[in-house]
């Protein structure tokens, strides 16, 4: 049986992000060939990743990269099980790692960016990234959601992770701080939309059907004449 050295284990972890106990226990089942204790590791991976996949995703955080030089960006939203692992340093890796990937290659849905070459390591695919994270935390995780975005770029998480903004602007030049101070206001407000021009007929006419409802159950408003009912109801959808 060939001898498993501490330099080996080392560069396997370094290889393969895994444990140390797993690395040696992978290289003494290999009989100390490299390579073959990489595919181990992956198969084991992959295992583990093909039990947990089942498992409700409940929980997850936002991941968001920028790169101001290509003016280029991308959020995404990345689920887990449970919110420790959600908040844990491999998954807030994973998710930053994940934004980076659909920044530069684009993927707009899940399917696409999992079988994409990963970034860091084109030899695997973002689908077996993700399986050495789930192979060291053994928790379902999967992207749900993402987007890319180019021009000028600001950006927030919110300090749970659970929610961001990726915000694009348009002009010359912008305030990073600025651009994150409004980030933060639409992580408060939550609008439905960005531009009044976006909002669909029908939802104003419903929201000016409830202003008018709501100034004429009003007492104070009982004398005030139709056209200045008319107004104030503008003023309120406005």
């Amino acid at each position: 049986m060939a001898e498993i050295t501490a330099d080996a284990v080392k560069k396997l972890r370094d290889r393969t992000g895994m444990q140390m106990m797993k690395c040696k226990t992978a290289l003494v089942e290999a009989n100390g060939d490299m390579e073959k204790a990489v595919d181990l590791l992956r198969k084991q991976n992959k295992e583990a990743q093909d039990k947990a996949a089942a498992r409700e995703t409940a929980e997850g955080r936002i991941g968001i990269f920028i790169d101001p030089a290509q003016k280029s960006g991308a959020i995404i939203e990345l689920r887990c099980e449970s919110a420790p692992v959600a908040k844990s340093d491999l998954f807030v890796k994973l998710a930053s790692d994940l934004a980076r990937q659909v920044a530069v290659k684009g993927a707009t849905t899940p399917e696409a960016l999992l079988a994409q070459p990963f970034i860091d390591k084109p030899s695997q695919t973002v689908h077996e990234r993700i399986g050495e994270v789930v192979g060291l935390i053994k928790e379902n995780m999967k992207p749900a959601r993402m987007t890319k975005l180019t021009g000028l770029l600001g950006s927030y998480i919110h300090h749970d992770g659970a929610t961001g903004v990726l915000l694009q602007v348009e002009g010359a030049s912008a305030d990073p701080q600025l651009l994150r101070d409004v980030c933060m206001h639409v992580t408060a407000a939550r609008p439905t939309f960005a531009r009044r021009e976006d909002v669909p007929a029908d939802r104003i006419a419903k929201e000016q059907e409830i202003a008018k409802a709501q100034l004429e159950a009003d007492p104070k408003n009982k004398n005030k004449p139709p056209q200045i009912l008319e107004k104030i109801a503008e003023g309120e959808l406005g």
